[in-house]
């Protein structure tokens, strides 16, 4: 097969992100809204190109209405002004088994970084419809304050209320276009 092009289901799909709170508690977010495309040569993702995700800043919910909305605010993610988080992978780069780097730049208030993630590669099949989907989970880290996110507050005892590093986790199903 050459030049297989996907999209993301997102049905079967999910992008949160991690952070520490008070530094000791963990506080999960997710974009409800999201998009991926990828191509690749095989259904095995070997030379895999034109990747790009891109996630609506205003689906952010962390399930709680106030925190939202500061995310969304100046403070944070500046929603009224970047209202979406972009990457676009680099390369594609295969570590053992099905294990892979995914290399690429992330862009979040307009501001644009190299990032790595951890792609595990869970395969491919053929769903009841007959649609070939193929399923990955991704892991990673960044800095926020690489991205102008530096909105934080000290606590009486000293303690930073927002940690700088997220954990980045996604679940992504894409799904083969005809």
């Amino acid at each position: 097969m050459a030049n297989v092009k996907w999209s993301v289901d997102p049905t079967h799909s999910e992008v949160q992100f991690k952070v520490k709170h008070l530094m000791i508690t963990t506080v999960t977010g997710y974009f409800q809204k999201f998009t991926a495309e990828a191509e690749s040569e095989d259904e095995n993702f070997n030379g895999a190109r034109n990747i790009v995700f891109t996630a609506d800043v205003n689906s952010i919910s962390t399930n709680n209405e106030q925190r939202d909305t500061h995310l969304k605010s100046a403070d944070f993610f500046d929603a009224d002004n970047h209202g979406e988080v972009r990457f676009v992978g680099t390369s594609y780069e295969n570590v053992g088994g099905n294990d892979y780097k995914l290399h690429g730049d992330l862009t979040i208030r307009n501001i644009t970084k190299p990032v790595t993630v951890d792609v595990e590669f869970g395969g491919t099949v053929v769903d009841p419809y007959g649609q070939h989907k193929a399923g990955f989970t991704v892991t990673g880290k960044i800095s926020r304050k690489e991205f102008g996110l530096t909105w934080n507050a000290v606590t009486e005892a000293g303690s930073v209320v927002v940690s700088d590093e997220i954990k980045l986790q996604a679940e992504v199903q894409l799904v083969k276009q005809s």
